[in-house]
């Protein structure tokens, strides 16, 4: 009887733990490094790209919409994850302040660092 519940136990502990592992690693639909990641879009590249013009426009409504007064005051590419082109968007405050905001291909506008004082 007692090898019994020791087997019985030992079992449980080991369904457990790979309940765990699997749950951990993300295996299954959806999970994983596969294709329905971030967003669907794996790692293939976006169907469109996004330009300098697009990059400065999502900036400036991000801007209009959570940083009253501020403007786009430059945008410049980079080259992000995989290759692809993500932008930096500088923005300059109605009292000199700047702020950074980060552009990624899918044209999601993200901020970047704090507030900063402008240098003279």
């Amino acid at each position: 009887m007692k090898r019994v519940v020791i087997g019985v136990i030992a079992a449980s502990a080991f369904a457990l733990l790979v309940g765990v592992a699997h749950a951990q690693t993300g295996w299954g639909p959806g999970g994983g490094w596969g294709p329905g990641m971030m967003g669907g879009q794996g790692w293939t590249t976006p169907q469109t790209q996004l330009t300098d013009d697009s990059a400065k426009q999502l900036a400036q409504q991000y801007a209009d919409r959570y940083l009253k007064g501020f403007t786009v005051d430059k945008v410049l590419p980079f080259a992000g994850m995989g290759g692809m082109t993500m932008y930096q968007a500088e923005l300059k405050g109605p009292k000199d302040e700047a702020r950074i905001l980060h552009i990624n291909p899918w044209g999601n506008v993200m901020p970047f660092g704090g507030p900063q004082a402008r240098a003279r």
